[in-house]
This record gives C-alpha cells, sequence and structure tokens, in this order.
C-alpha cells in the first residue's frame, strides 16, 4: 500500500516542482543605456566619485547642459565618468548612475573636464594613480580642464598645474599652499582661469566659473540668457577673479 500511495504522490510531487520553479520570476535584467553625444558639439565630462559634492557637481552640469536649449553656438554634450559603473554616493547622499567607466570603457574625445570636489580629495583620492593617470591623459588632448572646489587638489597632484595660476576652496587655501608649494595659488578669488585651465571656489560659486567659460566660448548675450533661465544674477565684471594675461 504504501509503496502504490509513493508511486502515485511522486508523479504529482515532480508536477508540483516544475511547476513552482516555471512560475519564479526571472531575474531582472538591466539594460545599460548610452548617453546619446552629437558629435558636432563638445563633449563635457564630469569625473565623479563615492563622496563628490552636489553643489560643484551639479551647477556647473546645469550651465553646461543648459546650452542645448541655445541655437546658433556649438553647444555641449554633459555625461559623467568614474572608475566603475555601480552607482556612487556623493558626500549628500544622492546616487548617481555614472555614464562611462574610465578604467575599462572605450571614452569618448573629452573637449573639457569637470573635476567636482569630493570627500576625499585632500587624502586618499590623491593616491589613486589609476584616477590620476586618467586625468593626465584627458588633458593631452582636452580644450579646458576645469575644477570647483577641492577638484583643485586633483589637478594639482597630476602636475598639470605646475606653472599655472590656480586656485580652490577658501578654507583650503593654506593647505593647498602647503601641500603644493611650487603653485602659483591665489586667494581672495571666485575663479581663476590661466591657460586651458580653470579652477574655482566652488560650492555655489560654481555656477559663476561654468558661466563664465559659456561667456567665454559664446559670448555675453548667451551666458547671459542661461543665467536669466537658472535665475542667476551674473555680471561677470563684478565677479572677483583672476585672469590670466
Amino acid at each position: 500500500m504504501k509503496k502504490y500511495v509513493f508511486l502515485v504522490l511522486m508523479p504529482l510531487l515532480l508536477l508540483s516542482c516544475q511547476e513552482s520553479k516555471e512560475i519564479k520570476p526571472e531575474e531582472p535584467l538591466v539594460e545599460r543605456i548610452l548617453p546619446k553625444l552629437d558629435p558636432t558639439r563638445y563633449n563635457v565630462a564630469f569625473l565623479i566619485m563615492n563622496g563628490t559634492y552636489n553643489t560643484e557637481f551639479t551647477a556647473p552640469y546645469d550651465i553646461f547642459q543648459h546650452t542645448q536649449y541655445r541655437k546658433g553656438i556649438k553647444a555641449m554634450n554633459t555625461f559623467t565618468v568614474a572608475n566603475t559603473l555601480e552607482p556612487i554616493t556623493t558626500f549628500e547622499g544622492v546616487r548617481v548612475l555614472p555614464d562611462f567607466d574610465y578604467t575599462s570603457d572605450e571614452m569618448p574625445r573629452i573637449d573639457i573636464l569637470v573635476v567636482p570636489s569630493a570627500e576625499h580629495h585632500l587624502d586618499t583620492d590623491l593616491n589613486d594613480t589609476q584616477m590620476l593617470e586618467f586625468v593626465k591623459k584627458v588633458d593631452v588632448q582636452a580644450k579646458f580642464m576645469t575644477s570647483h572646489c577641492d577638484g583643485a587638489f586633483v589637478l594639482a597632484k597630476t602636475g598639470i598645474l605646475d606653472h599655472m595660476a590656480s586656485t580652490t576652496f577658501p578654507s583650503d587655501i593654506e593647505t593647498y599652499k602647503n601641500m603644493f608649494p611650487d603653485l602659483d595659488v591665489k586667494d581672495s578669488v571666485l575663479f581663476v582661469h590661466d591657460g586651458k585651465y580653470i579652477t574655482s571656489a566652488g560650492g555655489a560659486k560654481s555656477f559663476e566659473a561654468a558661466l563664465y567659460l559659456c561667456e567665454l566660448l559664446y559670448g555675453k548675450e548667451i551666458a547671459d540668457s542661461i543665467a536669466k533661465g537658472l535665475v542667476i544674477d551674473w555680471n561677470l565684471s563684478e565677479v572677483p577673479r583672476f585672469i590670466a594675461q
């Protein structure tokens, strides 16, 4: 009798297991969506990492992204690069999905590199040789290399700011001078432009440095238009700055 019951129930158990396996939801597939890069525009890459500060990232991103809505100019493609494709977490806790992994992807041409400040730009990030080599590689062909707040420490560490004037976050000026004693460091200004390097004090003043680059590339009318669209008071003549001649 027991043998008979087993023979009857066994197919039912197997069928039940099979049905259970069939209705088990499949693992979700995550599709990577690459940004659309218009080949007629400048390519602007934002170097992000865990601990990146929101404002120094989003302020210039806002300014440069809005060039796409102005006619008659060579606008900007904006995208992010990191050493991973996994989400990075900003200092304030915002999670950002990088567009490109500079350690493994075939990178698009980068005309303008933006280095926002990050939590460890004064210490451990400066030991990231792969990141520093990436910055140096971009510098070879980029039209502009820019930093905001302590992002200047990254540019300085690579050596590309040697013989150039630069600045950083106001309360970190002395640390910057001590760490890089041979640099020409400017104080009491919101941004410095020397050659193809633009370094800013950061924070909300990252908007000013980004608007300055727009005015440099596109003229006052376009810069004023972008500033108006973002409700920013913009008058270059009133901004404390140092522009090398």
